[in-house]
């Protein structure tokens, strides 16, 4: 783990192992560390590099508003740092738009995209719910509470949960609550035509709230495939990793050149 100055703030991130580059994008609250099965059972084959968005677990707090293009402008920057050309794109709920906001503005640095439960559009009540109710406690300054919850529900293995929740709960609230603000209103459903690379789209077979998500984006997209994990919900970096991680190999086995 390192830190690192990308476009004027300080980049807490994990670089493991050689070869193809995926980089890993969470969602809010939680960090870099949610990949730690990828980390670990992907390092042997590839370079797996993961990061803390602005002012989520280590990396500081942002004076700029947290939007995906900021964070799209933040893991170019990283990648030139690091002098990689191409990397496989990688992003758990929010962060696979992330992807799709990457493979849009830089498909030229990119060899493919991995989203896993993710979506292009937040069009629902129940998962708009869902982020307002983050929003609401990022504003009461409660991300120890969300950081708490989020930990636990993704594993209960204790020394897991523990890393989780200790890294998460030092989040900013003001960037945490601009992260959940900008999932609200990210769409770029229309665009989706518009990604020429392969994208693979992984979702829980119990997941059923993003089904429907899944659906628009293995229609929408001109190269995807969609996977279904079987007996396995949204959180599938830490309840379903083996599954996940073969898919992973599988693909960028396949993409890269």
């Amino acid at each position: 783990m390192t830190t690192t100055s990308i476009n004027g703030y300080s980049m807490h991130y994990i670089d493991a192992g050689k070869g193809i580059a995926i980089l890993f994008i969470h969602p809010p609250v939680l960090t870099s560390l949610n990949f730690t099965y990828q980390i670990q059972g992907l390092t042997p084959h590839f370079r797996t590099i993961a990061f803390d968005i602005r002012g989520h677990g280590q990396s500081q707090a942002s004076e700029q508003t947290v939007t995906y293009p900021l964070i799209v402008q933040d893991m170019k920057q990283l990648m030139d740092q690091m002098s990689i050309d191409k990397v496989f794109l990688c992003g758990y709920s929010t962060g696979g738009s992330i992807v799709l906001e990457f493979l849009l503005t830089y498909p030229e640095r990119a060899w493919g995209g991995i989203v896993i439960s993710g979506m292009s559009e937040v069009n629902e009540w129940r998962l708009r719910n869902k982020i307002a109710w983050g929003i609401a406690l990022s504003k009461l300054r409660a991300v120890g509470t969300i950081a708490l919850s989020n930990a636990w529900s993704q594993t209960k293995q204790f020394s897991l949960f523990r890393e989780l929740f200790n890294d998460a709960k030092q989040g900013n609230s003001r960037n945490v609550e601009q992260y959940y603000r900008y999932s609200l209103k990210y769409n770029c459903t229309s665009r989706l035509g518009e990604i020429h690379l392969p994208v693979l789209l992984v979702y829980g077979e119990d997941d059923k709230l993003f089904h429907p998500y899944a659906n628009i984006l293995h229609q929408q997209l001109p190269k995807s495939e969609l996977v279904f994990i079987k007996k396995a919900d949204h959180r599938l970096p830490t309840k379903a990793a083996e599954p996940l991680n073969e898919l992973i190999k599988q693909f960028v086995d396949r993409f890269s050149l």
